[in-house]
């Protein structure tokens, strides 16, 4: 099983925004084990549980293992620009999940919304890009598009703003 230095970080992170205590993931003669709670200096007793069991302690910022088992520090996504003070009357739309915001269905087709369209509740606004999956994010509120918070391409967190919607 390969897994490419992009999905090792997805997965850390959908991970580290759960209840998950402890991961496993087996592939022939590949093991990863995550341990949430591990403290960086434990991954050597932890590790010597199975010859290719490897620790990675999810703290605020994960560390991941390499060849060499020095931890990679990933560092955290930007955080998300404060909102303006007059949005009290918007409605945001926000990202259910951890993943890459996309605001057409295919590089090159038009968007799906653009600044000052209609949009009705359910109707799909974005893509969010989550470990190789698209997954179509709807209007939950009929109205106006008023702000597109996110540039297309731009990976985004759990709960962060993406659009605002002015209610009709």
């Amino acid at each position: 099983m390969e897994l490419n230095f992009s999905e090792l970080r997805d997965l850390l992170t959908v991970i580290n925004q759960t209840d998950i205590a402890e991961f496993t993931l087996k592939s022939g003669d590949f093991e990863l084990v995550i341990r949430k709670g591990v403290q960086p200096g434990d991954a050597a007793t932890a590790s010597s549980t199975a010859s290719t069991d490897t620790a990675v302690a999810l703290a605020p910022i994960p560390s991941l293992p390499s060849a060499s088992a020095t931890p990679i520090v990933v560092p955290p996504a930007p955080s998300p620009p404060p909102p303006p003070r007059s949005t009290e009357k918007f409605v945001e739309i926000v990202s259910p999940m951890v993943g890459t915001f996309y605001r057409s269905p295919a590089p090159d087709e038009a968007p799906f919304v653009n600044v000052g369209d209609r949009v009705r509740n359910g109707q799909t606004v974005c893509i969010i890009e989550a470990m190789k999956l698209m997954n179509e994010i709807e209007a939950e509120v009929s109205g106006e598009i008023v702000e597109i918070l996110v540039e297309n391409g731009q990976p985004v967190e759990f709960g962060q703003p993406l659009m605002r919607v002015n209610p009709a």
